[in-house]
């Protein structure tokens, strides 16, 4: 697996398509580089090889849960930093993710709040 430098790559991970295009141009623009995948198996065979400074991924991905994504990350490289978005601000899966050692983002959001999530789980 390759190590990322510089805590500016991401992988996002979405399986509404707009949502992660808005992402991506979100993130892009703030300057980071942004590897975007809607499909959870795309996403976990690039873990496989890569080791993305951020993982933001939906909870909800089809058959799987972006919380599968957070264990394989952080498994792989404990210095990831993973934020899961979930359109349900569920405090049993909030617990959860932060068990996990993930950042917990209820949608909807702004681009200020996802931008302010990244960096304080950033600087944590």
């Amino acid at each position: 697996m390759m190590p990322l430098d510089e805590g500016k790559h991401m992988l996002i991970v979405d399986d509404d398509r707009p949502m992660l295009a808005l992402l991506t141009e979100w993130m892009s623009v703030a300057g980071y580089v942004v590897r975007s995948c809607d499909r959870f198996e795309d996403a976990k065979q690039h873990l496989t090889t890569t080791a993305p400074s951020v993982l933001l991924a939906d909870v909800r991905l089809g058959a799987y849960n972006g919380l599968q994504l957070v264990i394989l990350a952080k498994a792989l490289n404990a210095l990831t930093i993973a934020i899961v978005m979930s359109a349900f601000d569920d405090p049993a899966l909030r617990k959860e993710a932060a068990h996990y050692g993930a950042t917990y983002l209820p949608k909807p959001f702004s681009r200020d709040q996802v931008l302010a999530a990244v960096e304080a789980a950033i600087v944590a």
